[in-house]
């Protein structure tokens, strides 16, 4: 009767011990599993359309404080490297796809005509840009600036000259802001 209760002692503790080693060898492959390092693999593959994207900023006038800001957007970079000054120019032209922000091209404006010499970019817009515009120095400024903040942006871009229908030294209406002189960018 001693052995019996001997072996049948016996018998539960191999038991025992089997169930406690399952369970910790169990674990210890679960472990293991999340430590290991797994190919990633992205949620959403990248297109090739993305792949070719890059991020500008446009500056537009800020409806809150009256101020340029950078609106960033992402253009095909073939088309940038294509015709970049023109891009950019009509993008802000378009106005901001941001609702706090304001254009500030007044509307109806065209772009003629777009060339770089000598480090300055040469924009012939239409006479809307003129006659179309509110006015006041503040706005005009902005409205340089706007160009200039945006094309400056390009490595090659010192100045910005402004020409109205193929004519230069044009100005604003009230004669504030004339454009005889090519403009560079504030720092």
């Amino acid at each position: 009767m001693k052995n019996k209760k001997i072996i049948i002692g016996i018998i539960i503790t191999i038991f025992l011990i089997g169930v406690i080693s399952y369970f910790i060898l169990n674990k210890f492959l679960e472990n293991k599993k999340e430590n290991e390092i797994s190919e990633y693999i992205p949620a959403e593959e990248i297109t090739q359309v993305q792949l070719r994207q890059t991020v500008v900023s446009l500056y537009f006038k800020n409806k809150e404080n009256s101020t340029l800001v950078p609106e960033a957007r992402s253009i095909d970079v073939k088309e940038l490297t294509k015709e970049p000054y023109s891009t950019l120019i009509n993008l802000l032209i378009e106005g901001p796809k941001n609702e706090k922000l304001e254009k500030t091209i007044p509307e109806g404006t065209k772009l003629n005509k777009v060339e770089i010499k000598n480090n300055i970019v040469y924009i012939d817009l239409s006479k809307e840009f003129i006659e179309n515009h509110k006015g006041g120095v503040e706005e005009e400024s902005k409205t340089i600036y706007s160009i200039v903040n945006t094309l400056t942006q390009l490595n090659e871009v010192e100045a910005i000259k402004i020409i109205i229908d193929g004519e230069e030294n044009k100005s604003f209406k009230d004669n504030n802001i004339k454009f005889t002189e090519a403009f560079v960018k504030k720092d």
